[in-house]
């Protein structure tokens, strides 16, 4: 039976989500766990190796090219898990979402030398205000859902989310940093992600911003508060008290910034590395990560 997608993000809202026995099983439940597990954007764990293959560009990563791929990937049995919990119904509702802009997808890819990429790792998930929910991942490649996931953080941080929910813990997950928490706990920092900007991003200094071309970091209903704020040419700066209305968080802040800022720019806002330092975007990542963790 087809999900109902007012329900859906309704649910979701209220930190409920949709699960199933297995992938053919046609009945879907609701679940509501007593604990979650969440990765703190602050906090993810970047290991030696894990920083230099995100350095190295080994694979190619993009977002939202390959939503459908992702999914059903994930919804496919594998040697770690027989059954999956994505059935058809959760499968088509998730799709529907993405079409709406509310789903979003990170794709990890190997680049042959003819050019030919092959679908290698990758997650998804759904956006509720400042929260990212995710669903699932795959690799089929050695690290490549650790690189899509310190991806999906960047991202996160960059377009300033507060709050990764990975719903339920694992030794992966654990093993880059993601914490186990109440649901009550849970549910208040949902409440909070509809409520405010990502604080993560305030680490990175920018000698560009300023009183008069930030905009402060409030509320989405708008009551200003001093923080990290974006200013007029675009660049990522330090605001100052404003009561203007704050932009919803965005999953597509990264690509811009990534379009926008060639090497100078980018040493320019705040990180170590300039004036040709950054050759590649998973240095820009990487660095991003280290400064933000």
């Amino acid at each position: 039976m087809a999900i109902d997608i007012d329900l859906l993000l309704k649910a979701y809202a209220s930190g409920i989500f949709p699960m199933a026995d297995a992938r053919d099983d046609p009945e879907t439940f609701w679940v509501e766990p007593k604990t979650r597990a969440v990765l703190p954007l602050d906090g993810f764990h970047m290991s030696r190796s894990l920083r230099k293959t995100i350095r190295s560009d080994r694979f190619q990563i993009t977002s939202d090219e390959a939503f459908a791929d992702v999914i059903s990937i994930c919804a496919e049995s594998a040697n770690d898990r027989l059954e999956t919990w994505i059935n058809a119904d959760i499968e088509e509702a998730f799709c529907t979402l993405h079409r709406r802009g509310q789903a979003h997808s990170v794709e990890c890819w190997l680049v042959g030398e003819n050019g030919d990429r092959s679908l290698v790792g990758g997650l998804y998930g759904l956006v509720i205000g400042g929260a990212f929910c995710g669903e699932s991942m795959f690799s089929r490649s050695r690290d490549a859902s650790k690189v899509a996931l310190a991806w999906l953080v960047a991202r996160l941080i960059v377009g300033r989310f507060t709050l990764l929910d990975c719903q339920f813990m694992t030794d992966h997950l654990a093993s880059l940093g993601a914490i186990e928490i109440s649901q009550a706990d849970y549910l208040e920092q949902l409440r909070a992600a509809q409520d405010y900007c990502s604080p993560a991003f305030s680490a990175i200094k920018s000698p560009m911003g300023s009183a008069d071309s930030g905009t402060g970091c409030g509320t989405l209903s708008g009551t200003g508060s001093t923080g990290s704020g974006t200013g007029t040419d675009g660049v990522v700066g330090t605001g100052a008290t404003t009561s203007a209305s704050v932009s919803a968080p965005s999953f597509a802040a990264l690509d811009e910034l990534l379009a926008r800022l060639d090497e100078d720019d980018r040493g320019a806002v705040g990180f170590a590395e300039s004036s040709g330092g950054f050759s590649s975007p998973g240095k820009f990542i990487a660095q991003l990560l280290t400064q933000t963790s």
